[in-house]
């Protein structure tokens, strides 16, 4: 099992924390990461680009000049693609760009991203992430203490104080433990964890 250090707010190293290899030792399996990425990406498009085809626009009934003998091109309308105002060739149209991963799947590829952050020194793991009032000045100071600019903060219960304070930080994201993915895991340059968020990640995943 890896063995991870636990610092306070302070940025002090106040012990260690053993990881469960289930979790955050496992075999890296980058199609999967691609994969969820991918998704999560996909669900969020609206799909409600469109355009109009030669079939939809208006206009264009009748054919512009007579076959032969004028000298131009022959044309059958003025709403082809090819004339000012005619129809888009192969337009979009509103389409749902969402598809779906099967749970073990989903499960692999976060424990690939937290594997991952773990053999890069990017997990960062904090006894007890407190503060006292809303203050964004001190939320920006604990992660200066960990020398850390753009981080995902997971907590392991809803927290106003610390949401709100990091809120203002634009590299800064915070999510319950519940709620990791792959795409944020991956976003930003460090995980910052409460002992009990590593503890419930562990919990649903191992």
């Amino acid at each position: 099992m890896a063995n991870v250090a636990v610092y306070n707010i302070e940025g002090k190293q106040v012990g260690t924390m053993e990881l469960n290899d289930a979790v955050f030792g496992v075999e890296i399996n980058e199609h999967l990461v691609h994969m969820a990425v991918v998704q999560q990406l996909a669900n969020k498009r609206q799909g409600t680009q469109s355009a109009k085809t030669r079939a939809e626009v208006s206009g264009g009934g009748r054919k512009p000049w007579r076959q032969k003998g004028t000298g131009h091109a022959r044309q059958g309308s003025i709403r082809a693609p090819q004339w000012k105002g005619g129809g888009v060739v192969f337009a979009p149209k509103p389409r749902d760009y969402s598809f779906k991963m099967n749970k073990k799947e989903k499960a692999l590829a976060i424990k690939s991203a937290l594997t991952s952050r773990v053999n890069e020194s990017k997990f960062y793991v904090i006894d007890n992430l407190t503060l006292d009032e809303i203050k964004t000045k001190k939320m920006k100071a604990v992660l200066d203490n960990l020398n850390l600019k753009k981080a995902l903060i997971v907590l392991d219960k809803k927290n106003e104080n610390v949401e709100l304070s990091a809120r203002n930080l634009p590299k800064v994201r915070t999510i319950l433990a519940n709620s990791i993915n792959v795409y944020d895991i991956l976003k930003y340059d460090a995980m910052v964890l409460t002992k009990d968020a590593v503890a419930q990640i562990e919990e649903v995943y191992a």
